[in-house]
């Protein structure tokens, strides 16, 4: 019986700390950068932005220039990669949660095991080389083609079809970026 209670008592302890782990320096950056903004409509693009309305309260950051050029980045990579622009948007939606569309190098004893890059991916997990997951246009590549795997994911709530490819620890939180990363789309798509 005690070992029994041990085991749980450490398995609860050890899904704390991996949450921990997982949230890692993304969220101590977000505490420090993110504010809560109310929803902008964006007519742009139409329904292909936000086919679903935003779920709940929405965050935003102010991007510095190597932030833009991330953005770019993706709307490019996703171009390329014959997508329309709700694949841009839960790309960017995705990077904004994962990194804050930083392009994060090792972190060390913070770092998300060995999670690196704008979508946080994983060498370890199969995701490419360091020096890929470190490209933007790589990396989201290689979410997108995930994306592409995920049955009827266009049709999906967003922060549903980002947790599909990239199974987080806190699946809900992607939600948050569905208007800025659609405002990001709207601005940017066709530059």
């Amino acid at each position: 019986m005690n070992t029994i209670l041990r085991k749980s008592v450490l398995g609860i302890a050890g899904l704390a700390f991996t949450g921990g782990v997982f949230a890692g320096p993304v969220a101590a950056h977000a505490a420090d950068t993110t504010h809560a903004a109310k929803p902008v409509s964006v007519t742009v693009q139409g329904d292909k932005l936000i086919p679903h309305g935003v779920q709940g309260n929405q965050s935003h950051i102010d991007l510095d220039d190597e932030q833009t050029a991330n953005v770019k980045a993706i709307i490019a990579a996703t171009k390329k990669a014959g997508m329309d622009e709700r694949a841009a948007v839960v790309s960017i939606a995705t990077a904004l949660q994962e990194s804050k569309l930083e392009n994060l190098g090792h972190l060390g004893d913070r770092n998300d095991h060995d999670s690196q890059g704008l979508f946080q991916q994983r060498p370890s997990s199969g995701w490419g080389t360091v020096e890929q997951i470190t490209d933007p246009e790589y990396s989201t590549t290689a979410f997108l083609e995930a994306l592409k795997q995920v049955d009827g994911w266009q049709d999906m709530p967003l922060t549903k079809a980002a947790q599909t490819v990239q199974v987080s620890a806190y699946p809900d939180h992607y939600a948050q970026w569905e208007q800025q990363a659609a405002d990001l789309v709207a601005e940017h798509w066709n530059k």
